[in-house]
């Protein structure tokens, strides 16, 4: 089914924007994930690399290297470097030079990595409950916001 058309100054309000309302949606949500965050010692870019190197943890790839970890987050090493860095003070990841090829930075959850993630399911669902937040109506949203991001990927 074709969107419906706009004219030409409903094209233009802020409130028919899709990139607003992803923008303002995403912003909220990580506003609401803060507390748990908190108690956690986490910044939200802190959780995503976390999420990743726990998923790695099941199903590691074939390399646990940084670049790896930026094309699943979709982030540059420029960005990911201060988050890493913070982490590995924090006791929870290490950072390990490759000894085949210096260029390459492996990381490995500590211990403390580990037993963090026992911590963060009973928050999220805390967090989930008080939002008020089906949990069929969350995977169909997670859903059609994930085929919008792979087309947009594609046209790079």
């Amino acid at each position: 089914m074709k969107p419906a058309r706009l004219g030409e100054e409903d094209a233009l309000r802020l409130d028919n924007q899709l990139c607003f309302k992803l923008y303002a949606a995403s912003r909220a949500v990580i506003r609401a994930y803060k507390p748990m965050l908190d108690q956690l010692n986490l910044t939200y870019p802190q959780y995503l690399v976390m999420l990743v190197l726990w998923e790695w943890q099941v199903a590691p790839p074939a390399q646990p290297t940084v670049k790896a970890l930026g094309e699943r987050l979709l982030l540059d090493s420029g960005t990911l470097t201060p988050l890493l860095k913070r982490l590995q003070q924090l006791g929870l990841l290490l950072r390990q030079r490759s000894v085949v090829d210096e260029r390459e930075v492996h990381l490995t959850l500590t211990d403390a990595g580990c037993v963090l993630r026992e911590r963060v399911l009973p928050l999220q669902q805390q967090l989930l409950c008080q939002q008020g937040v089906e949990v069929d109506e969350l995977a169909e949203l997670r859903g059609r916001v994930g085929q919008l991001l792979e087309r947009f990927m594609a046209l790079r």
